[in-house]
């Protein structure tokens, strides 16, 4: 059984070179972090990263659209350090293409990622935040899930499913002490090493404010929940 004196718990499900490892970072100033993507290597350097700095962290290796692969993650995480408390779903999948351009195959995997992958991790998270009486699941959305463009035909209806999601979770958990919260992140992340023709760093979100956001809406007073935030560089045209 876990300790019932350690840190409270923090799960970041798609941990990236981005948003997800700023969250990581974030969320294990207060929390024992799990750290989990496909991406083994990735998880173990950014995971040592927080280690060496004196918190807590353990790298989870999963495909968050795979049930089986869900189920013995979330089983590692609480024999390893308990039932979370605050559970991020920060995975997502495209591709960009209009209708001529994607496989059925694509589409799939795009609805696989965005709707079935963060309904099995929050079934696992759930129960446990019911039987105390409070918890945190935060879903990193896309403006495609508000408004589909013409290259929006996998990722837009992904992005729908997975708002609808939380839509859905907020009206049903949240009278019940679970604080679930959707977030549109409206505009380019400024990704380490990434370029984007015409674009400086000025003309994107930071990660780490981005983060800092995400950490605000977890410590939220109840009696003022947010349930949609938009995030976007002041640049940004909506």
């Amino acid at each position: 059984m876990p300790d019932s004196s350690r840190k409270k718990v923090a799960v970041v499900v798609g941990v990236g070179p981005g948003l997800g490892a700023s969250i990581a970072r974030r969320f294990a100033a207060g929390y024992a972090v799990a750290l989990v993507a496909r991406r083994a290597d990735y998880l173990n350097q950014v995971a040592a990263e927080i280690l060496k700095n004196g918190h807590e962290a353990l790298a989870v290796p999963a495909d968050a659209g795979n049930s089986a692969e869900v189920a013995k993650a979330f089983n590692t995480i609480r024999e390893r350090l308990g039932d979370p408390e605050v559970m991020v779903y920060n995975a997502a999948a495209g591709p960009f293409g209009a209708l001529a351009d994607i496989t059925p195959e694509q589409f799939e995997n795009s609805m696989r990622i965005n709707a079935l992958a963060p309904f099995l991790c929050a079934k696992e998270c759930v129960p446990a935040m019911l039987a105390r009486g409070h918890g945190v699941l935060l879903f990193t959305g896309a403006t495609a899930g508000v408004k589909a463009g013409a290259r929006s035909a996998a990722f837009g209806p992904g992005n729908f499913a997975k708002r609808g999601l939380a839509q859905s979770l907020a009206r049903d958990l949240g009278p019940k002490g679970i604080h679930v919260a959707w977030i549109n992140v409206d505009g380019a992340i400024d990704i380490p090493g990434r370029k984007i023709p015409g674009m400086t760093s000025e003309d994107m979100l930071s990660p780490e404010a981005i983060a800092e956001s995400y950490w605000h809406l977890a410590h939220q007073d109840r009696s003022a929940w947010t349930m949609e935030l938009d995030l976007r560089p002041f640049k940004e045209k909506f």
